[in-house]
């Protein structure tokens, strides 16, 4: 039998790197996964080791959800069936100057966060903006769901429109 492992590397950004470099941190993650992290911090890039493809992926996209504005525990979600994550660029909306890239993200962020927390109670999903992407980690409808709502405020849509199509999407069932 192969004792061989599989592994991959993540960069990731420095504000972040420094929350993986904590040793409590990236314990819960190892042992949530089933996955072993080696840090790398002059490059500022996350190796992760598994025994197998699926979890390596996994693992992956836990590293990459915390790059990407996620606590740890929010990530960690991923480990779990029946969880997904995705990732919006804003740039494929139009996002090309600091100021379009400010207002995509302003439209999903919402008046006092409002969009952002309406979008995640109606998908039980949790979203962040981070950079020049939004992320979303939760079921795999609700991650669809919520996909589909920011995607729409990010095309333009009014917020009403938006919240209104959350609520025919759930009266559905």
């Amino acid at each position: 039998m192969s004792n061989s492992k599989f592994e991959q590397e993540v960069l990731v950004s420095r504000e972040r790197f420094s929350l993986l470099a904590k040793k409590s941190m990236q314990r819960q993650i190892e042992t949530a996964g089933n996955i072993k992290l080696e840090l790398k911090p002059q490059e500022r890039i996350v190796r992760i080791v598994a025994d197998d493809a699926l979890t390596l992926w996994l693992g992956q996209q836990v590293i990459e959800a915390v790059g990407r504005g996620f606590s740890h525990t929010v990530a960690q979600k991923l480990f779990k069936p029946d969880n997904a994550y995705v990732l919006i660029s804003l740039r494929d909306f139009g996002g090309r100057s600091r100021n379009q890239l400010q207002r995509l993200r302003s439209r999903v962020i919402g008046q006092q966060g409002r969009a952002k927390k309406t979008i995640q109670k109606y998908t039980n999903t949790d979203i962040s903006i981070y950079g020049k992407t939004v992320a979303i980690i939760g079921s795999i409808g609700g991650v669809e769901l919520a996909r589909r709502a920011v995607e729409m405020l990010l095309r333009g849509a009014k917020h009403t429109t938006v919240y209104r199509f959350l609520s025919d999407q759930l009266s559905r069932g």
